[in-house]
């Protein structure tokens, strides 16, 4: 048996697109990394491909399995037990790729609002260090920036009993 070297890297995404062949699909996937609606379209692209394929049924049942096992490795957490064809189940998985671009972006909203609301934190007590004590030097600015956001609500609280920064500090 020969086997090929073929480093699917080195396809761009409008190189792959000119070969209509299976695997210029399964490159596309591949090349589509994490990215959930750019993965959805390179799953649509392969949808095409398969449907015009005159093996279609066997080429189907061998990207569905071998597509299964990406997102699995992807992390993606979706229930794809009930995906037995691409092309028969394309609506339900492009509805669980959406599902996880929409949990992804609420994540990352929850996540900013969380950032934000340290930063506010840390800007509240820097705030009040500078009014009360001056330019704060850099040990407590890295103090502050390795701080949660319990510690500098009581940070807010101690600054209005500390004589010092190093009293306020010293734990």
């Amino acid at each position: 048996m020969r086997y090929y070297l073929i480093d699917e890297g080195r396809y761009t995404d409008e190189e792959l697109g000119l070969r209509q062949t299976p695997l210029s699909g399964v490159f596309s996937v591949e090349n589509a990394g994490e990215s959930w609606e750019a993965l959805q379209e390179a799953v649509d692209r392969v949808v095409a491909i398969i449907q015009a394929d005159p093996n279609k049924e066997r080429i189907d049942r061998i990207i569905t399995r071998w597509l299964k096992r990406h997102l699995h490795r992807l992390g993606a957490r979706v229930n794809l037990d009930q995906l037995e064809s691409l092309v028969e189940d394309k609506d339900m998985l492009a509805e669980n790729l959406e599902n996880l671009v929409k949990k992804e972006r609420l994540e990352g909203r929850q996540e900013g609002r969380q950032e934000g609301r340290l930063a506010e934190a840390r800007d509240v007590v820097r705030a009040q260090l500078n009014f009360k004590f001056g330019e704060v030097p850099g040990w407590v600015e890295e103090r502050l920036t390795q701080a949660d956001h319990d510690q500098l609500k009581d940070w807010m609280r101690d600054v209005l009993f500390a004589t010092s920064l190093e009293e306020m500090f010293k734990h």
